[in-house]
């Protein structure tokens, strides 16, 4: 059968329990061939699990999923699909460059080891024990295992966990080059900068559900208003809500962080009605207003 022509995912109506805990309440998406699609959620949103489920390792409670036009354990199987995943370890007694190789083995050399050893940034480090490795190098060796195979659609969850800002660079820099060589990417993130900057299309998950579709620009329209970034030297969070326009309060130490639908008027009360505020900045909603926003159910 010509699969060739069916989406790279096909996630539809996907339901999934453990116990009395709902992960995923009729949650539906599609991935289309060459495209990078970032699932967004809060912790317990039901981004793992919906990995999970791509990629075989569970099995829904009901609803259909279609990977690359089979069965996620038949996709899996035709060795097409690369994951790199948060759980799952390491050989410690192997060196680098025996795993990458026996990796590389395993789908009949589609890519070279040197080769892949350089994509993941781990050249220098071949012949380490995977036992040595730190937390970002064993990162970057699970990333190695997961594109050795030329993989057509490619899952990730939460793949920059513990990578430097140059590792992190590098890491999208390869998985754009799949991406522009033709391949599906799905990542799960808590970083939304690289959502923003690397997702043709944002899913975002709330307590089980799709609750928004679309691309980044599209997502972060969905929030309204605008937020409001100041320093205060004892923020009260019930004084700060009761601003006219604000619409959501967060406080870390002494930056606020606000959202309003009124911008103009809620600077203005800042000022007459609370005062003593510093670095001050309005900038239109982005990616983690709209998840805030989305989550709590207080959409434009």
């Amino acid at each position: 059968m010509d699969n060739s022509t069916s989406p790279a995912v096909e996630f539809r109506g996907v339901s999934k329990r453990y116990g009395a805990t709902r992960a995923l309440s009729r949650a539906g998406f599609t991935v289309a061939r060459g495209e990078t699609v970032a699932l967004l959620g809060h912790n317990g949103a039901g981004k793992s699990t919906a990995v999970d489920l791509m990629l075989g390792l569970r099995r829904p409670d009901e609803g259909d999923i279609k990977i690359l036009g089979m069965s996620p354990g038949q996709a899996v199987a035709s060795g097409r699909v690369g994951a790199l995943l948060q759980s799952g370890g390491l050989p410690d007694g192997a060196t680098v460059r025996d795993v990458v190789r026996l990796a590389c083995g395993l789908y009949g050399g589609r890519r070279p080891v040197s080769e892949t050893l350089s994509l993941a940034g781990l050249a220098d480090l071949a012949g380490r024990q995977a036992g040595e490795l730190s937390g970002g190098q064993s990162q970057r060796l699970k990333f190695a295992v997961a594109i050795a195979g030329r993989p057509e659609l490619l899952f990730l969850d939460e793949p920059t966990v513990a990578l430097d800002v140059e590792a992190r660079r590098g890491f999208w820099s390869v998985v754009r080059g799949a991406a522009d060589q033709g391949a599906s990417v799905v990542f799960a993130t808590h970083y939304l900068d690289e959502a923003d900057m690397f997702a043709d299309r944002v899913v975002v998950l709330s307590r089980g559900s799709v609750v928004a579709d679309g691309g980044p620009s599209t997502v972060k329209a969905l929030a309204g208003g605008r937020t409001v970034r100041c320093v205060l030297d004892a923020p009260d969070p019930r004084r700060l809500l009761a601003l006219p326009g604000v619409q959501d309060v967060q406080i870390h130490g002494n930056e606020v962080i606000l959202r309003t639908g009124d911008a103009d008027q809620t600077v203005g009360a800042l000022y007459t009605s609370i005062g003593g505020v510093r670095d001050l900045q309005v900038t239109g909603a982005g990616l983690e207003e709209a998840l805030i926003a989305l989550s709590s159910g207080k959409t434009a």
